[in-house]
C-alpha cells in the first residue's frame, strides 16, 4: 500500500499539474475547469492515489495501513503536483503571469478565507470520488470538479502546482507553503464531514430501531 500511495501520489500531482495547465490555458474559465475534470477522471480510472480523495475513507474505515499511506501519498502529490509546475514553467512561460495573479490574489485573501474555501473544496472532492466508487459513473467528477473551481475553493495539490509556477515569477515562496499547509488541514476536514455526518445519520437510526 506505501509503496503504491507514493507512486501512484506522484502520478496523481502530475495529472492534477496537466489539469492546472489546461486551466490556465484556457481564456475562458468554464471551459477550464470543465476540462480540469481530465485529472480525476484518469485518477479514478487507472487507480492513482489522491490524498483529498482518499481522506474520508478514513472515517469510513479507519486503519493503520490507510494512516500510514495518506502523509506518503500527500507527499507524492506534492511531488508530481511540483514537478509538473516546473515543466509547465518552461513548455509555457505564458503561464507564469496567469498563476503569479492567482497565487497573489490567494495570499491576499488570508489563511481564513483559504482554510474555508479548502474545508468545501474537500467536500465536493469526497462527493466526486465516493460517487464514482459507489455508482462506476464519472457525473459526480465531471460536476463537482467545475464546481469548486469556479467557486473559487482550495485543492491543496493544485495549489502546489500553480504556487510552483508563481515561484518562477516571484511570489514568496515561504508564503506560498504556509498557505498550502493550511489548504490540506481544510481539505482534509472538508473530506471528513460527509462521511461523519453519514456515520452519525446511521447510529441515529439503529438507535431508533432498538
Amino acid at each position: 500500500m506505501l509503496k503504491n500511495a507514493f507512486w501512484g501520489g506522484i502520478a496523481a500531482g502530475m495529472l492534477v499539474g496537466i489539469g492546472g495547465t489546461v486551466f490556465l490555458s484556457c481564456e475562458n474559465r468554464v471551459a477550464g475547469a470543465v476540462l480540469f475534470s481530465v485529472a480525476l477522471i484518469c485518477i479514478c480510472i487507472m487507480g492513482f492515489y489522491l490524498y483529498t480523495g482518499k481522506i474520508g475513507m478514513f472515517i469510513e474505515a479507519p486503519t493503520k495501513k490507510l494512516a500510514a499511506a495518506l502523509p506518503i501519498g500527500l507527499l507524492g502529490n506534492a511531488i508530481g503536483a511540483a514537478l509538473m509546475g516546473l515543466a509547465a514553467s518552461v513548455i509555457k512561460p505564458a503561464l507564469i503571469e496567469k498563476a503569479v495573479a492567482s497565487c497573489s490574489t490567494k495570499l491576499e485573501g488570508g489563511l481564513l478565507v483559504g482554510f474555508l474555501a479548502a474545508i468545501f473544496c474537500g467536500v465536493l472532492m469526497y462527493a466526486a470520488v465516493k460517487t464514482y466508487a459507489l455508482k462506476g459513473t464519472l457525473v459526480g467528477i465531471i460536476f463537482c470538479i467545475p464546481t469548486f473551481i469556479l467557486c473559487g475553493f482550495e485543492h491543496s495539490v493544485a495549489d502546489v502546482y500553480y504556487f510552483t509556477v508563481a515561484a518562477m515569477g516571484g511570489v514568496n515562496i515561504a508564503s506560498s507553503i504556509i498557505f498550502i499547509l493550511v489548504a490540506v488541514a481544510g481539505n482534509t476536514i472538508g473530506g471528513w464531514l460527509l462521511p461523519l455526518l453519514t456515520r452519525l445519520g446511521k447510529g441515529k437510526e439503529k438507535h431508533e430501531g432498538q
